[in-house]
């Protein structure tokens, strides 16, 4: 276990065994083409910490969103403090006293964070919203909390991260004791997970309850009191993590051994495929620059990985690779070609692949089918199309191929919407589409994020077959473990800079870690 995780001294929960918060019994939801919960029971005990744990598509969100009140369920009933209740939507939740941050965020992003945190709850003098009262909670459980953000920021202009601060605050500010966490972790920084385990602890020792949805096994380890796995929409059993592992919790999820760590062969490293050179890309507001004056290259047969805390440089840097930001300065080229000012579709075509950070904004069409999303990068090449038309048969054929070859699961198959896939199934799709282009350099953004151990063991196999093969892959990621597994190199980013180069076997997250804090820069101190 990494040191990410440092909490694992758990305090007993002095409760007796009947002494039940929540109890969701015999819970039945289906959906065309699919039962998403099949007769699951799960029952909170009152100032615990509550693990869900299962595949991705195994049903977890979809139970807790019955919980929510954001579906009802077909069959099967809910019990609040041992009495029998009915929620009908998340207003009722609410009034019962149960929160959820969700794994994809229910933000306006036109609005302020405050405004965002009051919605639904606001207090009027007048007809007017009055914030004063509002702003002050949100400033002392900000402080309390250790979740500082910009109550007046615009949710649009905020990091993905500081997003997931807000939907924390938005459910602290309702005063709910029981609390739901959807895939916490998916989108914070290591030093970010830390903080709320420990805010997690905090809430326990307060007397909260909290339902933790994860595919972290080692999150789980760390801080969860017991454990619930789900198995294709079916309770497998719920177990006391005091007396399991690991290894035990992956073979209950999975059904079979998990290969936990990377295995791979020392890389054959080829010539320079990838290059870049000097390259400045300004920040989202275009008041300075995210990323300053940067070079490196990335050779055929390696993986090379960008590592750093979130918000120093990476995301510009790859919007700039990617042609999703226009670069402010320098040059970038692929196999000899300078792609510095070329389309996406021209950086595609060259044989640039992408993972986007995001991806509901950038990964999905989320209200195309999968089919469709399958072919984004594609549909216009002569075997999906002709003179314009699309081929939808070579198009359902190639969809049904990546499907079964991605272990991509979806209610009606290739029809199916995007949207209403799990996220883990939607990062499945993105991946399948981008690694079956066959490309020069695959620049992969945080690709494991949102999946369970056996979908990330299987995109890490992917990641290091890709390297094998002779490709280059350019891995952006803020897991640690997940860095020091596949890197063949690190480069570290801090504050828009590269500050240090690393050999894996050479080096250890700790070092690391001072780099990514900007403790040291490699060849001196810094001044800090």
């Amino acid at each position: 276990m990494s040191y990410l995780y440092k909490f694992h001294e758990r305090e007993n929960v002095t409760v007796a065994n009947e002494d039940y918060v929540i109890e969701m019994l015999h819970i039945t939801k289906e959906f065309p083409g699919i039962k998403a919960n099949d007769d699951v029971t799960l029952k909170l005990r009152r100032g615990e910490i509550h693990a869900l744990l299962g595949e991705n598509g195994a049903g977890k969100s979809t139970l807790m969103s019955v919980l929510f009140g954001l579906y009802q369920p077909d069959g099967g009933m809910i019990k609040k403090d041992g009495k029998e209740v009915r929620i009908n939507d998340p207003n009722d939740a609410n009034r019962f006293n149960i929160g959820m941050v969700h794994q994809h965020f229910k933000l306006v992003e036109c609005f302020s964070v405050l405004d965002n945190i009051i919605l639904g709850v606001e207090d009027t003098k007048g007809g007017f919203i009055t914030r004063d009262a509002a702003l002050k909670k949100v400033n002392e459980l900000s402080e309390k909390y250790g979740l500082r953000v910009d109550p007046k920021a615009l949710v649009s202009d905020i990091s993905v991260g500081m997003q997931q601060r807000v939907e924390i605050l938005k459910m602290l500010y309702r005063d709910n004791e029981v609390l739901i966490f959807d895939e916490p972790t998916a989108v914070l920084t290591p030093q970010e997970i830390d903080e709320l385990m420990q805010i997690m602890r905090n809430f326990k020792k307060e007397g909260k309850s909290i339902l933790f949805i994860t595919h972290k096994l080692n999150e789980i380890m760390a801080v969860a009191d017991r454990c619930t796995v789900l198995r294709k929409g079916k309770g497998i059993g719920t177990v006391d993590i005091k007396d399991t592992n690991e290894e035990e919790l992956s073979k209950m999820m999975v059904g079979r051994d998990v290969q936990l760590v990377v295995d791979k062969k020392p890389a054959k490293v080829g010539e320079t495929i990838f290059s870049v050179r000097d390259f400045t890309v300004p920040g989202r507001t275009h008041d300075k620059d995210a990323v300053k004056h940067v070079s490196f290259d990335v050779h055929k047969g390696e993986i090379v990985c960008i590592a750093g805390i979130e918000g120093n440089g990476q995301t510009e840097l790859v919007y700039g690779i990617t042609g999703l930001e226009k670069a402010k300065s320098g040059t970038v080229t692929l196999e000899g070609k300078d792609i510095t000012h070329a389309s996406i579709r021209e950086r595609s075509k060259s044989g640039l692949s992408h993972v986007p950070e995001d991806r509901h904004k950038h990964g999905l069409v989320l209200d195309y089918s999968l089919e469709k999303n399958l072919v984004l990068q594609r549909y216009w090449q002569p075997e999906f199309s002709n003179k314009g038309i699309i081929k939808n048969d070579a198009v359902r054929k190639y969809a049904e191929k990546l499907i079964g070859d991605y272990d991509i699961r979806s209610g009606q198959g290739p029809v199916t919407i995007a949207r209403s896939m799990s996220g883990g199934n939607q990062q499945k799709a993105i991946i399948a589409r981008e690694v079956d282009k066959d490309p020069e350099l695959l620049v992969a953004v945080q690709p494991t994020r949102g999946l369970d151990v056996g979908a990330i063991e299987y995109i890490h196999k992917r990641l290091i077959a890709e390297r094998d093969s002779g490709r280059a892959v350019l891995l952006v990621s803020l897991e640690l473990d997940e860095v020091m597994n596949l890197s063949d190199r690190i480069l570290v980013m801090y504050e828009g800079e590269i500050v240090g180069e690393f050999d894996p076997k050479k080096t250890t997250v700790e070092e690391l870690g001072l780099y990514m804090a900007g403790a040291r820069r490699q060849g001196k101190e810094a001044n800090k």
